[in-house]
């Protein structure tokens, strides 16, 4: 298994700004391609950002100008600056490999956008 630590997550009010980091175990997370998926309640997992080994990015239409992904391959980590929060950016966040989530998939971390 590759281990994997989601933190960042919180309450925020409408109009905020959280950042999430994931850290990795894996010694070649440099040639994954990453992403940041999400999960609310009642919803099917979903990849709202994905970046390269290269650092292209991608991004879901609802995410689209608001979010921005990026990463540290020195220090095995991705982070997504999320702006402007929303109430449906209510989720628990996960990441994983893209477009494919071929790891385990770890506990996430919370984000509650609520006022």
């Amino acid at each position: 298994q590759v281990q994997r630590v989601e933190s960042g997550g919180g309450l925020v009010q409408p109009g905020g700004s959280l950042r999430l980091s994931c850290a990795a175990s894996i010694s070649i997370f440099r040639i994954y391609a990453m992403g940041w998926y999400r999960q609310a309640p009642g919803n099917q997992r979903e990849l709202v950002a994905a970046i390269t080994s290269g650092g292209s990015t991608n991004y879901a239409d609802s995410v689209k100008g608001r979010f921005t992904i990026s990463r540290d391959n020195a220090k095995k980590t991705m982070y997504l600056e999320m702006n402007s929060l929303k109430p449906e950016d209510t989720a628990v966040y996960y990441c994983n490999t893209a477009p494919e989530g071929l790891w385990n998939w770890g506990q996430g971390t919370q984000v509650t956008v609520s006022s």
